[in-house]
């Protein structure tokens, strides 16, 4: 038998796809998937070949193997210590590892206690992360008989809200649990907002945690995999449920939806009956008239395709304010990945700007993506202002000081918080003028929305938004309600993106050639500014694509940059999804 004398640890570098693939064959050849990492660390052979290899994904050890040939070296023990040291420089005390059971002695040598079991895996942690949960969850337990709800609410809608009321019907106290893990469309914490805000009285929502549906206990749930991993995870979440999170809250019953598209959830939910030792009720989907099955996937799909309306009719009024949000960031999001626009960051080119790209750009929408659904919540013209000094704050941490959307920040803020205020204060059929009417043109009563814009843009303090260079002739146009979005942007946009694939860059040709641009005057000057509109409309009207690719490199190298056109398309994008 061999001996291997190194035992000297490195970590791979998991960007390199030929590093990664080296991983993903090792982890393969003894029987492991390869699994989302931050890191992963090996000892080799002199032939570079990997003996022994373990990761870390947060606070999750992940994808430890051993090859058949060094199982008697000892190597697991120096790489889970490594790995340890690694986690606590991070600040990370209390570690979790998803193994096999074989592994269990290892681990336990280690510090490491069993959570929870299952036939092929185990569920191992090295700290009091869920005794304290459980502590927490006891905290919070109330009289009489309860029952239990772990729901993701991506987002909460209606079928949501009616599964909880239906659970209630049958116990007196419901718990109500999140799922933690944050890498659904809506954040953690928005998706625990919208079921305090949607959720019947009498439900009590607590503190989701990484012991429930999470990427330790059940990780191919957010891939929805049903492979031969699926069911021993399934196994695994409930045990640690079974064991630990029942008895916390002192619950009797768990409460489901049914579940009649998705595999993955349909044999979960079959093997909870199966497994728990508490009942299981299941509760059939919700369905309305002429929409049919209420589902968070087809709320999303709506959103995906811009459609407000399509998304708010499955969904309590507590929710409208973060499918506002997902809109707001969608409309910016497209503006940016929309190629081919002169003088601006694509994905393809930095354009015209030597101080941000597309990497840059994403950040800061991601900075600002929490903001719009507070935006849409705000309670006044001055809670609106000190949101988006926030806003452009966090922006400005984001991309390192560059700023990058302050335009968009203010134009999509107004739009998104008066439309938020109409809906508010208005009664439901009010708010039905503002959905398109099917009638000859697809016209709909605008005033609603305008005459809110413009109320909220002439109450806004003068000084917050008159002391940037700019920003004073965006706030004439909100004082204006938007005229030209309204008269001509948005009626171009709908044309142009329904029939051509380069509508997106068509309309911001439509909105160069009309808008005094802010971004343009201070580069160039007026007079060049007048030319830029100018040469937008001649493209316009005899448009090619090579005629675009020549714009494209010719602003670029004379450093005009429509700035401020880039953030009225996002604003038209926006407005069309929040009518639609």
């Amino acid at each position: 038998m061999k001996t291997y004398s190194n035992q000297y640890i490195q970590e791979i570098p998991l960007s390199s796809p030929f590093f990664h693939a080296k991983v993903e064959r090792f982890l393969g050849a003894n029987g492991l998937r390869m699994e989302a990492l931050d890191s992963y660390y090996t000892i080799e052979n002199e032939d570079g070949s990997i003996l022994a290899g373990a990761g870390l994904r947060e606070d999750v050890i992940k994808c430890v193997a051993v090859a058949p040939e060094a199982r008697s070296e000892g190597f697991t023990t120096p790489l889970v210590s490594h790995i340890i040291a690694v986690a606590a420089s991070r600040g990370i005390t209390c570690l979790k590892v998803f193994t096999k059971l074989e592994n269990t002695g290892i681990f336990e040598s280690l510090g490491f206690r069993i959570l929870a079991q299952a036939p092929q895996a185990v569920l191992m942690e090295n700290g009091r992360g869920l005794e304290q949960y459980c502590d927490y969850l006891k905290s919070h337990r109330r009289p009489g008989k309860s029952g239990v709800v772990v729901m993701n609410a991506n987002p909460f809608t209606l079928g949501h809200r009616y599964l909880l009321e239906e659970a209630l019907k049958q116990v007196d106290v419901l718990y109500v649990i999140p799922v933690k893990e944050d890498i659904s469309l809506f954040s953690y914490a928005s998706r625990k907002a919208m079921i305090e805000a949607g959720a019947p009285e009498g439900a009590v929502v607590v503190e989701g945690s990484a012991y429930q549906i999470s990427a330790a206990t059940f990780p191919t749930y957010f891939i929805k995999d049903l492979s031969d991993a699926s069911p021993n995870q399934m196994r695994l979440d409930l045990d640690l449920f079974a064991r630990h999170i029942a008895p916390a809250l002192g619950v009797g019953v768990r409460f489901v939806g049914s579940e009649p598209s998705d595999p993955l959830t349909a044999r979960y939910n079959a093997l909870m009956r199966e497994v728990l030792p508490l009942d299981v009720v299941e509760i059939p989907r919700m369905e309305i008239p002429e929409i049919g099955v209420v589902s968070a996937s087809r709320v999303r799909e709506a959103l995906c395709a811009g459609s407000f309306s399509g998304a708010r009719t499955m969904c309590p009024r507590g929710t409208w304010p973060y499918l506002l949000g997902e809109l707001a960031h969608r409309a910016l999001r497209i503006e940016l990945e929309t190629p081919c626009k002169p003088g601006l960051v694509c994905p393809e080119s930095s354009g015209s700007h030597r101080d941000m790209d597309f990497d840059l750009m994403n950040r800061a929408l991601s900075a600002l993506k929490a903001f719009w659904p507070r935006i849409a919540q705000a309670s006044s013209t001055n809670a609106l202002q000190q949101l988006g000094l926030e806003a452009e704050k966090a922006m400005l941490v984001a991309t390192g000081g560059v700023n990058t959307h302050r335009g968009a920040i203010f134009a999509v803020g107004i739009v998104l918080y008066a439309f938020a205020r109409v809906l508010q204060t208005s009664e439901s059929e009010e708010v039905e003028k503002i959905r398109p009417c099917k009638t000859k043109g697809e016209t709909f009563d605008k005033s609603l929305i305008i005459n809110e814009i413009r109320k909220t843009a002439r109450t806004m303090s003068r000084d917050a938004v008159c002391h940037r260079e700019g920003v004073c002739s965006a706030r004439e146009m909100a004082e204006g309600g938007y005229k030209l979005l309204f008269e001509d942007w948005l009626l171009q946009y709908k044309s142009y993106v329904n029939s051509q694939d380069d509508g997106l860059q068509k309309t911001l040709l439509c909105i160069m050639s009309v808008l005094d641009d802010t971004c343009v005057l201070k580069r160039v000057g007026a007079e060049r500014a007048a030319q830029v509109k100018q040469e937008a409309q001649m493209l316009l009207d005899h448009f090619t694509e090579e005629g675009l690719k020549e714009l494209c490199e010719r602003y670029s190298t004379e450093g005009i940059s429509p700035g401020g056109s880039a953030d009225m398309l996002a604003l038209t994008i926006f407005t069309q999804s929040i009518i639609n």
